[in-house]
């Protein structure tokens, strides 16, 4: 079995620049939903993509509820996304800004 190191050792920043660098390297939705279904378990896609569904209704000022029952998404991972839009990486900013200019 392949040993893993130790999480001191290991260079998370590195790891995600990769990985973002992967992602970018690719040209048309249908490459990156082809390695996304590649690089992630059916579970992990249904997250993000959850993610992904609320950000709209959220921007909307529809409320956690109304968004759960719209959804199905939960008033937990809601909230999450919440607090990322307003305080994270501005991550979500700049892929609504880029999608609403196509």
């Amino acid at each position: 079995m392949k040993a893993r190191p130790a999480p001191d050792q290991k260079d998370t920043q590195a790891d995600l620049a990769a990985l973002a660098k992967a992602f970018a390297a690719l040209r048309d939705p249908a490459e990156v939903g082809a390695f996304l279904r590649d690089l992630c378990t059916p579970a992990e896609l249904e997250a993000m993509a959850d993610r992904w569904k609320v950000v709209p209704l959220l921007q909307q000022g529809v409320p956690y509820r109304e968004i759960h029952e719209r959804t199905g998404v939960s008033v937990t991972t809601t909230g999450r996304v919440a607090r990322t839009l307003e305080h994270g990486h501005r991550g979500y900013a700049a892929a609504i800004a880029r999608t609403a200019a196509r």
